[in-house]
């Protein structure tokens, strides 16, 4: 059921990302052809670019935890029997939850601040901006609880994470 769970949302969150930068690469797209062609500006397109970006950035690493693909250095971990490395590893990862819990916190408070405040050009609440936050540190979160789990259950045992 575990896996399900995470084959689902791997499944919506590389849809998501896809899509998301496919629309703002095309956006960017426009916006330069019309700036330096047609000379003629679109007011929204550049702060719709950023916002993707943002959505892109925050649900993005969610994935970049997924594939083991943040920095990290393991140059002394590496070195240390099974048992301390997966010690390590729990460690870390419940450092890296208890980061993304109080990240996530403040991101709900500015959700509340920010809910009647428009983004100029794309008029719609800036809130929406400070959601992408909350959620790539929710989806974040629950992978490094689950890798969390699997280095508490393999520090008796020679299982490899994966």
């Amino acid at each position: 059921m575990k896996k399900s769970i995470l084959n689902i949302l791997d499944k919506i969150e590389e849809t998501a990302l896809v899509g998301m930068f496919v629309a703002m690469v095309g956006i960017i797209f426009v916006q330069v052809i019309m700036r330096y062609i047609l000379n003629n500006s679109l007011s929204w397109s550049e702060e719709l670019g950023k916002f993707l970006f943002v959505w892109i950035s925050w649900i993005g690493i969610s994935i970049g935890h997924k594939r083991k693909e943040h920095i990290k250095i393991t140059l002394v971990v590496d070195k240390l029997p099974h048992k301390l490395k997966m010690i390590f590893e729990a460690i870390s990862e419940l450092i890296l939850i208890i980061i993304c819990g109080i990240t996530m916190y403040y991101g709900v408070i500015m959700i509340g601040i920010q809910r009647n405040i428009p983004y100029a050009g794309i008029k719609i609440s800036t809130a929406w901006g400070y959601l992408s936050l909350v959620l790539g540190c929710g989806i974040f979160i629950i992978r490094a609880g689950i890798y969390f789990i699997q280095a508490v259950q393999s520090i008796n045992k020679k299982d490899i994470i994966v």
